[in-house]
């Protein structure tokens, strides 16, 4: 089967600017989308997505904004004049600090308006990490009740491990985007994520997009490494 580039998102997981934008440079020809996480904005600031935007390509700002309301919404405001395309707040914030993110998100007088995803459970979390915060739910039924009040708040989608896609789908409808970190191939080592798939699976399973990073970014030959991502 033929997969599709354009639903790959390389994440740059480094604080050096030079080095993400050499990334991008080398994989711009296959990689539309990058994704910008907490230490390569921290280090870099928001010119980073602009420099990325300059070369052609576009962000996923994966800054998971978790707040009270007013301070999300801020944040939400004061992000978009970057240009990200994709921009991220956390479920568990709650109802209101999401539909708070939502309205500052169409409200913000400069730039486009970014696609608003939530994040549901951390990838690196399991069932055990959820029972020592006291949540007696697994993560498919924790990630359910997520994904729903993010469809209740009007988000465009959650970001969630492949192995949830299914119930999000049965939960919220098909008209929602669902982004999946948690990938890795089958030559890669798992490294901090506990519930994940192949990259190949997590796409027959329904993502519209997969998130990729150190398999492909950490390789001697990037671009060799990018072509071996559904074997």
């Amino acid at each position: 089967m033929t997969y599709d580039y354009n639903k790959v998102i390389i994440a740059l997981d480094t604080p050096d600017d030079r080095k993400a934008l050499d990334i991008v440079r080398l994989l711009k020809d296959k990689i539309s989308v990058f994704k910008v996480g907490l230490e390569l904005f921290c280090a870099s600031g928001p010119e980073i997505v602009k420099k990325i935007n300059d070369e052609g390509c576009k962000v996923f700002l994966d800054l998971k904004f978790h707040d009270i309301p007013n301070t999300v919404a801020g944040a939400v405001k004061s992000c978009i004049s970057a240009g990200p395309f994709m921009l991220d707040v956390h479920a568990s914030g709650g109802l209101e600090m999401m539909t708070k993110a939502k309205e500052a998100a169409e409200s913000a007088q400069s730039g486009k308006k970014p696609i608003l995803l939530a994040i549901t459970v951390l990838t690196s979390l399991d069932e055990k990490d959820l029972a020592a915060m006291n949540i007696d739910k697994m993560p498919k039924e924790q990630v359910k009740t997520l994904a729903y009040l993010a469809k209740k708040a009007g988000l465009d989608g959650v970001v969630a491990s492949p192995k949830e896609i299914s119930a999000i789908r049965e939960t919220v409808g098909k008209d929602f985007l669902i982004v999946t970190p948690g990938v890795r191939p089958t030559w890669a080592a798992a490294g901090d994520q506990k519930r994940i798939m192949t990259p190949a699976q997590a796409l027959d399973k329904g993502a519209d997009y997969i998130v990729v990073g150190r398999p492909v970014t950490a390789a001697a030959d990037p671009l060799d490494a990018l072509s071996k991502l559904f074997q």
